[in-house]
């Protein structure tokens, strides 16, 4: 009777393969090698007894016969070759011990860049993609202050928060992980590709999903139970009742992990979240300090000081928004589409910022509603 692989599989590889099939948890691969020996083992099984192993959902037993084992891991190892990226198993010793810890960790993760030192330390800064000039602001800050006491900063790369969260990392000459809801060779949103090149040349990128896959809105979840997964303590700085950033700090509960939530206006839906979760007995936030009482104080490692970037000045002569959409535009955000999404301005807002900074000779408006520094 024919196996499912018939040639030779490492235990990377095998666990790469399953991890690509949907269907298979780390608690089903867990229960495969446990039957068989090894994910390896279990590949080389008559295909008939893999698949109709116990547990194994319908859909995954329809997907594996079609399921062309060979290409898929040329494909995968071409990819991360290309892209410079190496895969970690839970098998390996470099995988991420805070990941080991939690209830379904996932058997391999794809990773660009470098873990940093104190990896096991590191804080995330999570909240809505909507977010106001003031959870921006927020997040940036504590993101620059944990980091320049040598915090790593994890969170999701996604618009708003996360976003800003990634940049006061960056500034502080600290670190940062981003985990992805994608391929890594998948940038989402697309307005973050310079956000994104700067994390994959200075930080770290992380994903438990095969290149080329799509930010398809199951993936998230994933994400983020790797990003409280990986964080000593989750801060939500702003959120709505229904926001990504309650399902984090949902898993952060399950996980054993600390809750901190950011007071924001009563009047805003956008605090709707944090303070839910205050009412649930998260840590109400009004400082860095609220964040490190609750942490081991062997975390507080500081940046030495001649690796720390200095931080960018304000523009001199301009309001609160014209210099958030300043800043914005000199990362590299030069649509008024990604302009709207990341600042969360209405267009009434954006625009008379916009024009603002035109006038004053900060920038030039290009075809297409495109901007540029002048």
């Amino acid at each position: 009777m024919r196996s499912f692989v018939s040639f030779k599989l490492s235990e990377t590889d095998a666990l790469l393969v399953l991890n690509a099939i949907n269907g298979f948890g780390i608690k089903r691969i867990r229960q495969l090698i446990q039957r068989f020996g090894s994910a390896a083992e279990a590949l080389h099984a008559p295909i008939d007894e893999f698949i109709n192993y116990p547990g194994i959902p319908q859909a995954s037993r329809d997907l594996i016969p079609r399921f062309d084992v060979q290409d898929f891991l040329k494909k995968d190892h071409g990819a991360c070759s290309k892209f410079g990226a190496r895969v970690v198993s839970i098998l390996d010793e470099d995988y991420p011990a805070s990941l080991l810890n939690i209830s379904d960790p996932p058997a391999v993760i794809y990773v660009s860049g470098k873990f940093p030192d104190n990896l096991d330390c590191g804080v995330a800064i999570v909240g809505a993609r909507r977010a106001s000039l003031y959870g921006l602001q927020v997040a940036e800050r504590f993101a620059i202050e944990l980091a320049e006491l040598g915090v790593p900063i994890i969170s999701g790369l996604a618009r708003g928060v996360d976003g800003a969260a990634h940049q006061g990392a960056l500034r502080a000459g600290g670190a940062t992980i981003a985990v992805l809801g994608c391929g890594l060779d998948v940038i989402y949103p697309p307005e973050h590709a310079t956000l994104y090149r700067q994390i994959k040349a200075k930080g770290c990128l992380i994903s438990e999903f095969p290149f080329g896959t799509l930010p398809l809105p199951y993936n998230f979840p994933r994400r983020n139970r790797i990003v409280s997964g990986l964080s000593l303590g989750v801060v939500v700085v702003e959120a709505n009742i229904k926001s990504g950033a309650l399902v984090t700090a949902g898993f952060a509960l399950e996980q054993g992990r600390e809750v901190f939530a950011v007071p924001g206006r009563i009047d805003s839906d956008m605090s709707d979240g944090p303070h839910a979760l205050i009412k649930q007995g998260a840590k109400p936030v009004l400082s860095v300090q609220d964040i490190l009482e609750e942490l081991p104080v062997q975390v507080v490692r500081p940046v030495q000081v001649d690796a720390v970037k200095p931080r960018q000045p304000f523009v001199q002569g301009l309001s609160n928004d014209q210099r958030l959409v300043f800043s914005f535009i000199k990362e590299g955000h030069t649509t008024h589409e990604s302009l709207e999404a990341i600042t969360g301005f209405g267009p009434s807002v954006l625009m008379t910022a916009l024009l603002a900074l035109e006038l004053l000779g900060k920038i030039v408006q290009k075809p297409g509603k495109m901007y540029a520094l002048k």
